[in-house]
């Protein structure tokens, strides 16, 4: 490959990925075809990306990036897998395909600039999604004044009961006596 055509490629790759800086690295060489075109399509859908490319290229860019850590598991057939809303959901969506194709194997990744082995990578999939670990932070914050506001009612509340209890016998003493 010539040095332009090399820099042609390098620069149409970057534009692919972006300013992605979460990937998980998958070897889908053993699928067959019509598979692998479905696995794209289905993880597409849920706008994650699957980017066959040259290691040498891959290596390349990544550091360009600063993500280097990758670099390790970018042996042999390597797919690049990045996208979707948060890095948990996208690596439990990978995980759950290769569990569904077994011929898909899951090389790694990086994770906030961090390398993850697979067994990292299967942990992360295990881990509360960003959307989860957000509404659990707001019960947190929230649950304090809701406690606070129960209690402040309470004796509110229990004047009000002993009230209408006292009402309740006073008026069914009264037809009594009449």
């Amino acid at each position: 490959m010539s040095k332009r055509i090399k820099n042609m490629v390098l620069e149409d790759l970057q534009k692919r990925i972006g300013s992605t800086r979460d990937f998980l690295v998958v070897d889908a060489s053993a699928l067959p075809g019509p598979t692998a075109n479905g696995l794209r399509v289905k993880l597409l859908k849920q706008n994650i990306r699957m980017l066959g490319v040259k290691n040498t290229l891959a290596v390349k860019i990544l550091k360009d990036m600063g993500l280097g850590e990758v670099t390790p598991y970018l042996s042999g057939p390597s797919t690049l897998v990045y996208g979707s809303s948060d890095v948990v959901a996208l690596s439990k969506e990978v995980t759950k395909s290769a569990k569904d194709h077994d011929k898909l194997k899951i090389k790694g990744g990086i994770v906030e600039g961090r390398g993850l082995d697979t067994a990292g990578v299967e942990s992360l999939s295990k881990s509360p999604s960003r959307e989860e670990l957000l509404s659990k932070i707001a019960g947190m914050i929230l649950a304090p004044g809701a406690n606070l506001a129960a209690l402040l009612g309470a004796p509110g509340s229990n004047l009000a009961g002993l009230v209408k209890s006292v009402s309740e016998k006073e008026e069914s003493a009264s037809p009594a006596a009449s």
